[in-house]
């Protein structure tokens, strides 16, 4: 148990929740409900072994923080996880009720399994990531983040295209429920697995290119060209493609092109900028 501040509180919590669940308990001297919760919580941070940190916070003494955290009432406990507060209660819990709390702000095998895949990941072991992905998967089949995780990495760094990736992350993906289907995320993963299935069968980028200047009423060619480019991650090039099958015939592929700019919206999500102009072409295009 250590107790924090204003001055330290970012350290000791933001960031040490990182890498461990942090539970924090506001509380005073004058507050006799936590002098009861108190010393229950630190028995069972020194119980649990490590598997969470408790972090002290004197309510009166740091106002600034009850008033970021919202505390109206004392004791009142937070749990941040990965920089975040995940969970809070209000009040004296029984021990019962209490270990119940903990457990469901400590990450379960799976979830600790995916933590690690991610550091792996940022230290640059993709192979062992992977591997970490996967038992994640094993442990917990329904762990949709964990999925999630696993389909990107394999889709990364593609093309060339490679059958074998892209079977494991169609597979990866398939059992996801509705919820999960309806996440910006699955639905941009899911464009770019069917771009790059589409690339695999595909004409090179050069013959495509060529074939779109030598005809450039050929607006087959031009999707497949779009396709290819959206697999690349070339999505301006792509995207003016796009505009051109739209300004040239709106029904073209039962309403592809159109479809298709949204979902590269979608995968070029980060880049604001470039959405939004595009944006606003497509609808300009689309209402003169």
């Amino acid at each position: 148990m250590i107790e924090s501040d204003e001055s330290s509180f970012e350290r000791d919590v933001v960031e040490a929740s990182r890498s461990q669940p942090v539970l924090v308990d506001f509380w005073a001297p004058w507050c006799a409900p936590c002098r009861a919760l108190g010393p229950l919580l630190e028995r069972l941070e020194g119980e649990y072994g490590g598997r969470f940190r408790l972090v002290k916070v004197d309510s009166d003494a740091n106002p600034g923080l009850s008033e970021r955290y919202r505390v109206r009432s004392i004791p009142f406990v937070i749990a941040f996880v990965d920089g975040e507060p995940s969970d809070s209660f209000v009040g004296a819990l029984p021990e019962g009720p209490l270990r119940a709390f903990i457990d469901r702000a400590i990450p379960g095998p799976a979830e600790r399994e995916r933590r690690r895949a991610r550091a792996l990941l940022d230290a640059g072991d993709r192979p062992a990531a992977i591997d970490a992905w996967r038992a994640a998967i094993a442990l917990q089949p329904a762990l949709a983040a964990a999925r999630l995780d696993l389909a990107e990495v394999l889709l990364d760094g593609m093309p060339p295209v490679d059958a074998d990736r892209l079977a494991e992350a169609a597979a990866i993906l398939e059992p996801l429920g509705p919820a999960d289907r309806g996440e910006d995320r699955h639905r941009a993963l899911g464009v770019r697995l069917e771009a790059l299935r589409a690339a695999a069968d595909a004409a090179p980028l050069d013959v495509l290119r060529a074939r779109v200047a030598a005809q450039p009423g050929d607006l087959a060619a031009k999707y497949a060209l779009a396709q290819r480019l959206v697999a690349e991650r070339a999505y301006p090039e792509a995207l003016e493609q796009l505009l051109e099958i739209i300004a040239r015939d709106r029904r073209f592929g039962e309403d592809g092109a159109r479809r298709l700019m949204l979902s590269v919206f979608e995968l070029a999500a980060a880049d604001a900028p470039l959405v939004s102009a595009y944006r606003r072409r497509l609808s300009a295009l689309l209402n003169r």
